[in-house]
């Protein structure tokens, strides 16, 4: 009976995360660095569908995680070197994004139509693991790239059920390196991602190349134009620079828009200050909950598909986020806590799904 209800939940779940990848998880990271070298990571994560059930996790050291498979919870079997704290979907071992002790930082985008696993071969169960469960196995196993690099063939990436879609994974260092994961045909590729932006599909590769229609832009204002003795053009108000910008909210799109914010933001003198401009900057990638839906079809129980935005200070390993629900900007810190004595746990986070408002007294 105990294997019957265990391998139905796994159906139940399988499903949830297939209806999941139907639509699409729109997600847009950044990455700004403060004048005193800090380097602060930052995404938003969305997902119109349902409510993802997000949660934070805190993992100590020396915690044993059984990955999934299609088949069940008989995967690659390790014990995490590192504590870690991240945002978990659907189910606490599904991090989404997250951060170590040594300030590694890793999170998952969904990647559909490009990415392409190897095949599930049940033979592989010791060495398998599916891709919802990646960010976790970085974050509790490496403290650099490099090391995930050197590691990444011992393991075997799989999708929880062939109708599912694909990712690419975002991993940084407190240095400010920063790769992108991408598997196509069964192998991994990792790609230098040195403009610090990252959405979701095409490659990392073709996102780039893009940018150079994008030529054009600049910022600040235009000059007039004239056009004869009589007419001169000019623009209608600040930031026309920006003109033709695209404002939609595909991937390509998002990229463009995410690289020119970035590039154009100012910096700041400290992380603190800068993870405050990162929030201010992915305002912009917020998505109404209607966008991603035909007309009276958009879920009413979702404020926004932005279900959460999180910004990582890798230097002062501060983890911060807020949702949907409740715009306060939290914080975890990871300094506070003794990943050798700390509970496995994990929370919702919003205690109560509310938005404070403020109400102001008028004085006499």
């Amino acid at each position: 009976m105990k294997s019957f209800i265990l391998k139905s939940s796994f159906v139940l779940l399988c499903v949830a995360i297939m209806s999941a990848s139907s639509a699409a998880w729109a997600c847009t990271g950044i990455s700004l660095t403060a004048k005193d070298g800090s380097h602060v990571l930052a995404r938003t994560c969305e997902w119109g569908g349902s409510d993802l059930q997000s949660r934070y996790v805190i993992v100590p050291r020396n915690a044993v995680t059984v990955s999934l498979t299609p088949s069940g919870q008989n995967g690659l079997q390790y014990t995490s070197r590192y504590g870690y704290v991240g945002i978990s979907v659907t189910q606490d071992t599904f991090v989404t994004e997250g951060v170590n002790e040594t300030g590694l930082s890793a999170g998952l985008f969904f990647f559909p139509g490009y990415g392409g696993y190897g095949a599930y071969d049940s033979a592989l169960n010791a060495s398998t693991i599916v891709d919802v469960e990646l960010v976790g196995w970085i974050l509790g196993s490496f403290s650099s790239i490099d090391e995930v690099k050197a590691a990444i063939g011992s393991v075997h990436i799989v999708a929880t059920s062939p109708q599912t879609g694909t990712a690419h994974w975002r991993i940084a260092e407190p240095s400010g390196r920063q790769v992108v994961l991408e598997i196509t045909d069964g192998v991994p590729h990792f790609f230098e991602n040195r403009l610090g932006v990252l959405t979701n599909s095409p490659g990392f590769e073709w996102q780039m190349t893009n940018l150079n229609n994008y030529v054009n832009l600049f910022p600040g204002q235009t000059t007039p134009m004239k056009l004869t003795d009589d007419i001169t053009l000019s623009q209608f108000g600040a930031g026309a620079g920006f003109l033709g910008i695209p404002g939609d909210v595909t991937p390509p799109s998002r990229f463009v828009r995410a690289a020119f914010y970035k590039a154009t933001a100012p910096q700041y003198d400290t992380s603190e200050e800068t993870v405050m401009e990162t929030f201010q900057i992915l305002n912009n990638f917020d998505i109404p909950i209607g966008v991603e839906h035909k007309a009276g079809e958009a879920p009413s129980v979702l404020p926004s598909a932005t279900q959460w935005t999180t910004s990582s200070d890798l230097s002062a390993m501060r983890f911060y986020y807020r949702t949907a629900w409740n715009s306060t900007i939290r914080c975890i810190d990871l300094k506070s806590i003794d990943f050798s004595k700390v509970s496995r746990q994990s929370h919702p986070l919003d205690e109560v799904r509310s938005q404070p408002v403020e109400m102001i007294r008028i004085r006499k």
